[in-house]
């Protein structure tokens, strides 16, 4: 064979451009395995969709949380009627590694799907599954809605507040009876008037619900109805001043500012994102998780500072109450038939606020 050896001014030439290339080798990008395989997190809502300015967006907004802070891939699916939540729930499962199932109604779906992909992973809000690969995060929405009703009954001057709600689930229960146990622990000569639309997806008749209330003497309504909602806040708007929406599970102010007094906060939006940061450190757990006012799961808050201090002081005492057990919020309605009203002075510190009123801004 014949000696093919490199000329050595060929393997002086290669060197130096060796030398010259290793400062740059920090500049040049790596392509690692995370990379390579961005995780997916696929979100299914309910029937109320994307839009609802309520429960499916703030899912939304977790998620897309998600994508900038954790980097993963986000999608969404949304769900045009029940029928549609099998066939979505399994095309999010092919394409994901956390599938999340937004809201109560999609149980039974999820649970399905989720023993059909056993070693994927799946987030179900508002309900419990019994798939050990589903990690259920429910609310105690009662505890949170307890301090709107202490706050609608120390400001209602009608002495009459009501409830516009979506469907008779539990999530919607719990609400409607927290908020009524605070109302008539705050005010006992308040009346509360609770009407169920039914569906989670008609803003026409949360509006005409919501009208019938305000015409009957209610000034202050809670709507817990999701997109149906949205019509408490048209309503409001066309009463004009001295009619009042507490906002349920988000701000809304974006809908009548003017007009919202308060928000019962719920975290469904933290609750996405700390499933799929779980899934992102290989940390997730399938089980059961509950969140109330200890856990920062629920609380109250006031945008738009339409809430007198002194009515703010009481609520606070009511939550630090409720937190330490010393009020237990009834969740249901044989709970709440039950429950003996507390009169904040026999809570201990904070002064007991009279009624008082509230102007919206102009």
């Amino acid at each position: 064979m014949s000696d093919r050896s490199v000329p050595p001014s060929i393997m002086r030439r290669l060197a130096l451009a060796l030398v010259m290339l290793i400062p740059l080798l920090p500049l040049l990008p790596v392509v690692s395995g995370a990379a390579q395989d961005k995780l997916t997190v696929t979100m299914v809502t309910d029937t109320a969709g994307l839009g609802d300015q309520n429960f499916n967006d703030l899912a939304k907004r977790g998620l897309d949380r998600a994508v900038t802070e954790l980097g993963v891939k986000g999608e969404v699916i949304e769900s045009r009627d029940a029928a549609a939540y099998i066939p979505n729930l399994t095309q999010a499962a092919e394409q994901s590694d956390l599938t999340v199932g937004v809201g109560f109604l999609l149980h039974d779906a999820i649970t399905e799907i989720a023993k059909q992909y056993p070693d994927d992973e799946f987030l179900l809000i508002d309900s419990v599954s019994d798939a050990p690969n589903v990690a259920s995060v429910t609310f105690r929405e009662n505890e949170g809605a307890f301090l709107a009703g202490v706050v609608a009954g120390l400001t209602t001057k009608t002495n009459k507040v009501g409830v516009v709600a979506g469907v008779k689930i539990p999530p919607v229960i719990r609400y409607a009876v927290g908020f009524e146990a605070g109302v008539k622990s705050a005010n006992p000569k308040a009346q509360v008037v609770v009407a169920y639309a039914d569906t989670f997806d008609d803003p026409a008749l949360g509006k005409e619900l919501t009208l019938a209330q305000y015409n009957k003497g209610v000034d202050i309504v809670l709507p817990v109805a999701g997109r149906t909602g949205i019509g408490s806040f048209d309503a409001a708007k066309e009463k004009g001043e001295g009619f009042w929406v507490i906002a349920g599970d988000t701000d809304q102010s974006q809908l009548g500012a003017d007009h919202q007094l308060a928000v019962a906060t719920k975290g469904v939006d933290t609750a996405v994102f700390t499933v799929a940061k779980q899934v992102v450190d290989d940390q997730f757990q399938g089980g059961e998780q509950s969140l109330g006012l200890k856990e920062g799961g629920v609380g109250l808050s006031t945008p738009g500072d339409h809430v007198a201090p002194d009515v703010l002081a009481v609520a606070d005492q009511y939550k630090q109450a409720v937190i330490d057990g010393r009020v237990k919020v009834p969740a249901t309605d044989d709970e709440l038939k039950a429950f003996q009203p507390v009169a904040a002075d026999s809570l201990g510190s904070a002064t007991t606020a009279s009624p008082v009123s509230a102007t919206p801004t102009s």
